[in-house]
């Protein structure tokens, strides 16, 4: 268990149930999932910050919500990951309503929406997924791995009121490559509300 515990501290990405029984040498998938929830019930238990949580395709060590306050003062964010509130709202936009073309979002929005784009591709929390297939053929937008990450979500089913705010009425023609969850058994299946999604982001973790 302290190998698991030593693993996710210092990974600074999502571990695998897989890739952490090969870094932790345990006998298999299933032994590292045990080892986390019992990891987690000894967290539990000593009252302690931390916690180990199903992010995008793996697991991660991270600090409880309700030290976010406390642990803000002690570092500051890097400038990079703070998002101004424009940027946060196409984000929500986009992680509600993915696959979702530019016009759409700017429907929502009200505004001009290609810059707050650019910042969010950028930053690696969006990305093209592919293409409508309709007159000029413009991109479709979705958000990536490193966001589902970012904000602690075990997939998009995740997002508050996802049931209800989640909406998916295109079909990809195209899909671009390096964010699907690993082929390992392990990975997940898988607005006009982004007050939502800004829940998440005071959500710290080492």
């Amino acid at each position: 268990m302290a190998r698991v515990e030593a693993v996710l501290l210092v990974s600074d990405a999502a571990v695998s149930a897989k890739r952490l029984a090969q870094l932790a040498t345990l006998a298999d998938v299933a032994e590292a999932r045990d080892l986390i929830e019992r990891l987690n019930q000894a967290y539990d238990l000593d009252g302690s910050a931390f916690r180990v949580e199903r992010v995008a395709s793996g697991f991660r060590l991270l600090t409880i919500p309700a030290y976010a306050f406390w642990l803000g003062k002690l570092h500051q964010r890097n400038a990079e990951l703070k998002l101004t509130p424009p940027a946060l709202e196409t984000l929500a936009i986009v992680a509600y309503r993915q696959p979702i073309t530019r016009v759409d979002i700017e429907k929502i929005r009200r505004v001009q929406c290609s810059d707050m784009l650019k910042q969010l591709m950028e930053r690696g929390l969006v990305r093209i997924g592919g293409e409508e297939d309709s007159l000029g053929r413009p991109f479709l937008y979705e958000t990536t791995r490193q966001f589902l990450e970012l904000f602690g979500l075990a997939s998009l089913d995740s997002l508050p009121m996802a049931d209800t705010l989640r909406q998916n009425k295109y079909t990809l023609t195209a899909t671009s490559e390096g964010d699907a969850p690993e082929a390992d058994g392990d990975a997940d299946p898988d607005s006009q509300q982004p007050a939502a999604l800004s829940n998440w982001r005071h959500r710290v973790w080492h």
